[in-house]
């Protein structure tokens, strides 16, 4: 373990990170957005999402995932430690795979809404509705994934 500890602490450090992030926005951040009046709401959250695509948060979101893969792949070829591997499985699924298949599709529908047009208002309530309850998924992955490696480090 000595050799992949700075890897594993990594991965825990930045699990967390994001489970925080991702936690104030299902938490606060949406709720808030969707309590403005009108379409308000979607014009901010577009906003917040065009600034998401910069190269901290990106960093801190796919750097976890690219160590978790290495994680993974060695401990798939060594010792096979199951809080390890469901850490991993945790980040690279319940996360990353979530943000692929779900949050970024919602983002791009919401990226192409013309918050003035007729109905902008609910089509962006219900879009908020869906990408919270995903973005909570994501949540409680990367808590799970953070919480499952601090177990390996307490080895």
């Amino acid at each position: 373990m000595s050799g992949e500890r700075p890897l594993v602490v990594v991965a825990t450090i930045g699990s967390g990170l994001v489970a925080g992030a991702f936690a104030v926005f299902s938490l606060m951040v949406v709720p808030a957005l969707t309590a403005l009046p009108g379409a308000a709401g979607a014009t901010a959250m577009q906003s917040v999402n065009r600034a998401a695509i910069r190269p901290g948060f990106m960093t801190l979101l796919f750097g976890t995932a690219l160590v978790c893969l290495v994680l993974g792949g060695v401990e798939l070829a060594g010792q096979r430690r199951p809080a390890l591997l469901t850490g991993v499985a945790l980040y690279l699924f319940g996360v990353v795979g979530v943000t692929v298949l779900a949050n970024v599709p919602l983002n791009d529908a919401l990226a192409r809404l013309d918050a003035a047009a007729p109905g902008a208002a609910e089509e962006w309530r219900a879009n908020a509705g869906r990408w919270t309850r995903w973005n909570t998924v994501r949540s409680l992955a990367a808590t799970g994934a953070a919480t499952a490696l601090v177990l390996v480090t307490a080895d």
